[in-house]
């Protein structure tokens, strides 16, 4: 099987305008600019692509959208595709040094075995905006970083770091002795709106089908639950995690009277 230093040398593909802005401003080596043929210069966003790519002495291609539409595998490419060294990912001390760097405690969220990966995009653009210092994910069984992630993301990939690991469980021993409180989510739990976040806490966020695994959830601190009363009594990872993360941000950061 590979590794990861193996998987980041695959050449990987960043599309959509926002996207590219956002991985052309990040310090990750990039290979090559594509840009779709026609495109007008005068638009804003192509016009800051192509400073920024000027600016990074990059090699800029201009090519029709069919040599697009292929690099993008048919994905709404906006007219830019960005070649780059497959995405880098951090390590957990790094993680703890984002949350030092920017002068707030830990707050992590661990995704278990997400296997779609708009919806780790969704929740790592969520994770951006409302503060999260770190997403950890496992190295099996789930979708990893790649374009259709950035692009869902929003460029949101490139601003905060993702930990792919080998065994979430040793994971998350790990946090705990480091002073993380470690929360759940469960059908059966203590209301989320309940939640306090304050100081170093970690959220695990389960499959989209299965839940949190068994493991995992003998290791929880306290398992959380959303409240529902339509008859659809799950949610979508996606938005379970943004509910959750927002929760967690609200805590952190109550409005003043």
């Amino acid at each position: 099987m590979k590794n990861d230093q193996e998987d980041q040398q695959k050449e990987e593909f960043i599309i959509g305008r926002h996207p590219v802005v956002a991985a052309l401003k990040s310090d990750n080596p990039i290979n090559k600019l594509f840009i779709q043929t026609g495109a007008k210069d005068d638009d804003n966003i192509v016009a800051e692509i192509m400073k920024l790519a000027h600016k990074k002495r990059l090699v800029i291609s201009k090519v029709p959208k069919q040599k697009l539409d292929k690099l993008a595998n048919n994905q709404n490419h906006q007219g830019v595709v960005l070649s780059m060294a497959a995405f880098k990912y951090a390590t957990i001390d790094e993680l703890f040094a984002n949350a030092e760097k920017v002068g707030v405690a830990p707050f992590f969220v661990i995704l278990d075995n997400i296997e779609d990966p708009h919806n780790l995009g969704s929740i790592i653009r969520t994770a951006d905006a409302a503060g999260v210092t770190g997403v950890i994910i496992p190295k099996h069984r789930a979708v990893g970083l790649t374009a259709t992630v950035s692009k869902t993301s929003a460029g949101a990939i490139e601003r905060v770091p993702v930990a792919r690991v080998t065994n979430l469980s040793t994971t998350v021993k790990e946090l705990k002795q480091r002073g993380l409180w470690v929360f759940g989510t469960d059908i059966a739990g203590t209301d989320y709106r309940r939640w306090d976040a304050k100081g170093a806490v970690a959220v695990i966020i389960g499959n989209e089908g299965k839940g949190i695994s068994p493991l995992l959830k003998k290791q929880v601190d306290e398992m959380l639950t959303i409240p529902m009363v339509g008859d659809i009594q799950s949610l979508n990872a996606s938005v379970a995690a943004s509910v959750l993360i927002y929760q967690g941000y609200n805590s952190r950061h109550p409005l003043g009277k």
